[in-house]
């Protein structure tokens, strides 16, 4: 007699999605591991038109990041996997009035979100392996995995103009994983674009790396999140004032989205602000952190894969576009850094903040003939923005 329960694999898929819940993912859902060529022609353009600036492994791993059967081709269902980090701060954009502080993107201050969810999201495929017999991979951000567009397709949300996803439940504020596995799952419908006519996300761009008139494109190469992050090299002057005290990363589009009214702060104790992040961090404290002092500060954080180097010169960048003069002291300490990457950084904020042109030409013929980089050295000449 049917006593219309669940069976099979309708049974299998809510044992899956009823054991995240237990394993506190606060979303899953169900995709095939496929996606349409849609999604890798994107890519194609994406890649074609250099908008990934320096981010050679997205090229290189190109063909197994379009499609997840090149990435494993035994695949056969992908569960979809969401953990909210919704901030506490009812504006997590009001440090960015406080020039003198350190604006850290919301993702960036409590651990690093792969340890707190791949901890998870690997405890739900071992569950699958053991109770369902099932082969299992499990990727938070570790693999060449197309995250938002699977999350989309599983109905997790949409991608949204700002090309992040977006949940009604959740609004900007969701970490994505997945656990592909050879089970064969029932797949969620996909979910709706509910952006409608809003641009906020795209006119919230402080350096245009959204385009409002080509929405739902990003230029990798203008994006705060990239400057800061993955771009290893000085970062272009021409952008330099636009990134204000924005130090690590950039909430801006995240922030303004209206579908966060729904979210709730992060109940993870992981993804909240860690004691030292808090509130937002002096720069003068910042730009004085050696390696030692950096990695101590940001130990089990994802600033720390960063590095010291990095970093500091984001916060240079920052410290000269604070508009405090009696911070140009911090300024010229970095002038004699080991490192030619800070070094150029302290420069340009020297530059900026020095209260005359004596000032720096005193300075310039006092360091400028002695400096080996020929970036550091351009960066005493160079035609201030």
């Amino acid at each position: 007699m049917d006593d219309g329960r669940p069976r099979g694999i309708h049974a299998h898929k809510i044992a899956v999605l009823d054991q995240a819940a237990a394993l506190g993912l606060d979303v899953a859902a169900v995709t095939r591991a496929r996606l349409p060529d849609s999604v890798r022609q994107d890519l194609g353009l994406f890649l074609e038109q250099r908008r990934h600036g320096t981010m050679a492994w997205m090229a290189e791993h190109r063909d197994r990041r379009g499609d997840p059967r090149v990435l494993w081709p035994e695949a056969v269902s992908i569960v979809t996997l969401g953990m909210n980090y919704g901030p506490d701060e009812a504006d997590p954009l009001a440090v960015v009035d406080h020039r003198e502080r350190a604006a850290i993107s919301v993702y960036a201050r409590g651990r690093d979100y792969h340890d707190v969810f791949k901890k998870r999201a690997k405890a739900l495929a071992r569950w699958i392996h053991a109770t369902l017999d099932a082969e299992v991979k499990v990727f938070v951000d570790t693999a060449p995995v197309m995250e938002k567009p699977l999350a989309s397709q599983s109905g997790l949300g949409w991608t949204g103009k700002h090309t992040n996803l977006v949940s009604r439940r959740f609004g900007s504020w969701l970490f994505l994983g997945e656990v592909f596995t050879t089970l064969p799952l029932p797949p969620d419908p996909p979910e709706t674009d509910h952006c409608g006519a809003c641009r906020r996300c795209l006119d919230a761009c402080p350096t245009g790396a959204l385009d409002p008139a080509d929405p739902y494109r990003i230029d990798a190469r203008l994006c705060i999140s990239y400057l800061t992050i993955e771009h290893k090299g000085p970062i272009p002057r021409a952008l330099r004032p636009r990134l204000g005290n924005r130090v690590y990363g950039c909430d801006d589009c995240l922030a303004v989205c209206p579908w966060n009214r729904f979210a709730q702060p992060t109940a993870h104790a992981g993804l909240k602000p860690r004691p030292t992040l808090e509130t937002a961090p002096g720069l003068a404290d910042l730009a004085a952190l050696d390696d030692a002092a950096f990695r101590a500060l940001f130990s089990g954080s994802p600033i720390k894969r960063t590095g010291r180097d990095r970093f500091v010169r984001n916060v240079l960048i920052a410290l000269g576009n604070s508009d405090r003069p009696d911070l140009l002291s911090v300024a010229a300490a970095r002038l004699n850094d080991p490192s030619p990457l800070v070094r150029g950084a302290a420069v340009w904020a020297f530059r900026r903040l020095a209260p005359d042109a004596d000032t720096v030409a005193r300075e310039r013929t006092r360091r400028a003939p002695d400096e080996a980089d020929p970036d550091v050295r351009t960066e005493w000449s160079a035609p201030m923005p």
